[in-house]
């Protein structure tokens, strides 16, 4: 039923005529009549205060606009209200949205791809666009058809969380790299799981990004069409050995005992819970964590340090992909409020605020720049679990794997995945069968889909 809701709001959205912005400001932005450009933003704790910081800046900077920063609780209301906006002929001038609805805010026709905007420019209103600059598996994930759709912000990846005390009490002396390097180290753990002091070895919540992350480390698409990277994908692949391996390997962790699941599909904070309750003594969750993992853990006593996120060893790594959000500039703008927009996009990703944003969260730095900066400051060599989630997508190689797949349907088949695998650890039917089934309903939703946009 809520993939046939999804599909019931693509029709109703491609039914509708795609109004332009309804603000008529005129040219002549001023100080003393400033023009208002609204942002809006999936977060409304102190990630929002962070960037009603940067827009004040920004501001400060061109007294003659006013950005206003607009929180919301998460990407999804958030999407909601932005098209509600929309229908209404008000959208804001700026919107955040998640890394998978990249097909989505391509097909809507309510954006305008930021390279056309730039339109081969070095600088706007004197805000430096050198996107050379960008992290390249960061770059090339935002970067379609050649072209750059938008500008990134929030990202992350996955990585691994453990709590170094207690690896030290049980002279654990390294971390894992590998599936077999983790399950060797939960064998070890074994008695302390037989006797109640550990749930289990490690924990993560059970949510599509990890099977589509294990896929890119093992260098396989998850749809067709180059990864949706040279044409528009018509079919959901879930059965590769890959995948396959994937599902196989969560069926083996969870029967040994080692993977904690709490039951409960995308349970991010159930997780983190179970680790700071120290249950376990690994986890896999977002880079965008590490911020307040580690000053929780400080807080308690605890050393948590982090490392890669593990691949299996028989395949080998070829890189990750990346997760987080990006912000979209929306279609039919006055073209002085176009430039406002997009300055203040690139101020907002410039060198010193990609840093920043980095140490007050543990996103990753999406410029180059400023992971040698940070690094120059020696804040990485202070605060080390901060540099792994760089270092894992620096030395990522760049391919269609990695560079993550695009297609209008991928927040539904994020969920078939996680439905899937939750079946291949709690049942006992056939592995294949099961990710059979999710491809099938994948692929028939996908088909519907691209029926709506099959013209695009």
């Amino acid at each position: 039923m809520k993939l046939r809701r999804t599909l019931a709001g693509l029709v109703l959205l491609a039914g509708l005529t795609l109004l332009p912005p309804a603000q008529a400001q005129g040219q002549g932005c001023s100080a003393d009549a400033p023009c208002e450009l609204d942002v809006f933003i999936g977060f409304d704790d102190q990630r929002h205060d962070w960037a009603q910081a940067r827009a004040a800046e920004f501001g400060a900077l061109f007294p003659q606009y006013r950005v206003n920063i607009v929180p919301f609780p998460d990407y999804r209301p958030l999407l909601d209200s932005y098209i509600l906006a929309h229908e209404q002929g008000n959208p804001p001038e700026v919107v955040q949205l998640l890394a998978s609805g990249t097909q989505f805010a391509l097909d809507s026709g309510y954006f305008k791809p930021v390279s056309q905007i730039i339109a081969g420019r070095d600088e706007v209103l004197g805000q430096a666009v050198d996107f050379d600059d960008i992290v390249p598996v960061v770059a090339s994930y935002y970067t379609v058809h050649g072209e750059w759709a938008s500008v990134p912000w929030n990202t992350s990846t996955l990585i691994l969380y453990a709590n170094q005390t207690l690896l030290d009490r049980i002279g654990v002396a390294s971390l894992p790299l590998t599936w077999q390097e983790l399950e060797a180290i939960c064998a070890q753990l074994q008695p302390l799981m037989d006797d109640g002091t550990l749930r289990g070895c490690i924990v993560w919540p059970n949510h599509g990004w990890f099977f589509e992350q294990w896929l890119a480390q093992q260098n396989t698409e998850l749809v067709n069409g180059g990864n949706g990277r040279e044409g528009r994908p018509t079919r959901v692949d879930l059965t590769s050995a890959a995948a396959l391996n994937i599902a196989q390997w969560h069926r083996d962790m969870y029967r040994a005992g080692y993977y904690l699941y709490s039951g409960t599909r995308g349970d991010w904070l159930g997780a983190v819970h179970v680790f700071a309750t120290l249950e376990v003594p690994f986890m896999l969750t977002s880079s965008a964590g590490v911020g307040g993992i580690t000053r929780t853990a400080a807080d308690m006593g605890l050393e948590v340090t982090t490392g890669r996120m593990v691949y299996d060893a028989e395949v080998g790594w070829t890189g990750n992909t990346i997760g987080g959000a990006t912000m979209w500039i929306t279609a039919g703008l006055e073209p002085e409020i176009e430039e406002a927009a997009l300055a203040f996009l690139l101020f907002f990703s410039n060198t010193e605020n990609s840093a920043s944003w980095h140490q007050a969260t543990g996103y990753v730095p999406v410029r180059q720049s400023a992971v040698a900066l940070l690094d120059d400051r020696g804040w990485f060599a202070a605060n080390p679990a901060f540099r792994v989630a760089s270092e894992q997508l620096a030395d990522s190689q760049v391919t269609n794997a990695t560079r993550g797949a695009i297609f209008g349907t991928f927040v539904e088949t994020h969920d078939l995945i996680t439905q899937a695998i939750e079946d291949a650890m709690l049942t006992d039917r056939d592995l294949p069968e099961i990710m059979r089934a999710a491809e099938a309903e994948a692929n028939l939703v996908l088909e519907e889909y691209n029926l709506l946009f099959e013209d695009n």
